[in-house]
C-alpha cells in the first residue's frame, strides 16, 4: 500500500467520523429541533439523543423556555384626547415549534410588532382615569388579544404588564391639585364629624349640670382655680346670684416685679374654700330648721 493510498484512507476516515458526529444531536429538556428532509417538514425531535441524516436533513433549534420582550415606548392618545407615553413587557413561550418556524418568518419580531399595535389600540379606547385606575384589567385584555393573535404562530402569551405611563407636565400638576383637594375634603369631613360629636357630649353635660346646680357651681370654681394656677393669674370669683349666673368680676392680672412674674392666688383659694364651706352649711341648715320646727 502506497503512501498516497494511506493518506486517502485517513482523509476518508476523518470524513466519516465528522459525518457521524454531525448525525448525532443531544438536546436539553427545554430545546427541540424542527427537521426538514429534502425541503419538506419531517417533524419535531427531542429532547435527548437524536439522530439525523447529514446533508439530507436540515434542522432548526427552538427554545421552549418563556421569553421576556420589552415593548418600546409608544405614544398613545387616550379616549379623552390626552397624549401619553406607555411602555410594557410581554412574556411568551413557544408551544408549537413547527408553526413558529413554518407559519411566520421571525416569530419574535412579529410578536413585538403585534404587541405594539395592540397596546396602542386598547389604551386608545379608554379614558386616562380608567387607565390609571384599572391597569391590571387592561393588562389582561391586552394579553388575551395578543394570545389569540399569536396562536397561529404556535406562541402562547402568558402575561402582559404595562410598566410605565408618562403623563404631560400640565396633567401631572392637575392630578396633584385634584389629590390635594380630595385630601382637604376628607379632612374637613373628619373635623365636622368630630365637632358634631363634641357638641353632642356638651349638650349631654349641660343637661346633667342643669339637674345638679351645686355641681355646676363647683365646676365653675374648679375651672377658675385651674386657670389661676396655670396662667399666673389673680381670679376674683363671681357672686352667688343663682346657679350659672356671673354677677361678680373675673379678671386676670399679671404683675411683674423686677423682671419676675409674681402669682397671687390667695383670694381665689379663699373664695373657693369659702364657697365649699357655704355649701356644706346650707345643706345642714335645713336639718337645723327641721329640728326647730314645732
Amino acid at each position: 500500500m502506497t503512501g498516497s493510498m494511506i493518506a486517502l484512507l485517513v482523509i476518508l476516515l476523518i470524513f466519516l467520523i465528522m459525518l457521524l458526529a454531525s448525525a448525532i444531536k443531544i438536546l436539553p429538556e427545554y430545546q427541540r429541533i424542527v427537521v426538514f428532509r429534502l425541503g419538506r417538514l419531517l417533524g419535531i425531535k427531542g429532547p435527548g439523543l437524536v439522530f439525523i441524516i447529514p446533508i439530507v436533513d436540515q434542522i432548526i433549534k427552538i427554545d421552549l423556555r418563556e421569553r421576556v420582550r420589552d415593548v418600546p415606548k409608544q405614544r398613545v392618545v387616550t379616549k379623552d384626547n390626552v397624549t401619553i407615553d406607555v411602555d410594557a413587557v410581554v412574556y411568551f413561550r413557544i408551544i408549537d415549534p413547527d408553526k413558529a418556524v413554518v407559519q411566520v418568518q421571525r416569530y419574535d419580531a412579529a410578536t413585538d410588532l403585534l404587541a405594539q399595535t395592540t397596546l396602542r389600540d386598547v389604551l386608545g379606547e379608554v379614558d386616562l382615569d380608567y387607565l390609571l385606575a384599572n391597569r391590571e384589567e387592561l393588562n389582561k385584555k391586552i394579553q388575551t388579544i395578543l394570545d389569540s393573535g399569536t396562536d397561529q404562530w404556535g406562541i402562547k402569551v402568558t402575561r402582559v404588564t404595562i410598566r410605565d405611563v408618562v403623563l404631560p407636565e400640565q396633567m401631572v400638576r392637575a392630578l396633584a391639585k385634584q389629590a390635594e383637594a380630595e385630601r382637604e375634603r376628607r379632612s374637613r369631613i373628619i373635623m365636622a364629624e368630630g365637632e358634631y360629636q363634641a357638641s353632642q357630649k356638651m349638650a349631654e353635660a349641660a343637661k346633667l349640670y342643669e339637674k345638679a346646680p351645686a355641681a355646676m357651681r363647683l365646676r365653675e370654681l374648679q375651672t377658675l382655680a385651674e386657670i389661676a394656677r396655670e396662667k399666673n393669674l389673680i381670679v376674683v370669683p363671681a357672686g352667688e346670684m343663682g346657679t350659672g349666673t356671673v354677677a361678680g368680676l373675673t379678671q386676670a392680672v399679671m404683675k411683674k416685679k423686677k423682671g419676675r412674674n409674681s402669682t397671687i392666688l390667695f383670694f381665689s383659694l379663699f373664695f373657693f374654700y369659702s364657697h365649699l364651706f357655704w355649701l356644706k352649711l346650707s345643706q345642714k341648715q335645713f336639718w337645723w330648721l327641721r329640728l326647730m320646727d314645732p
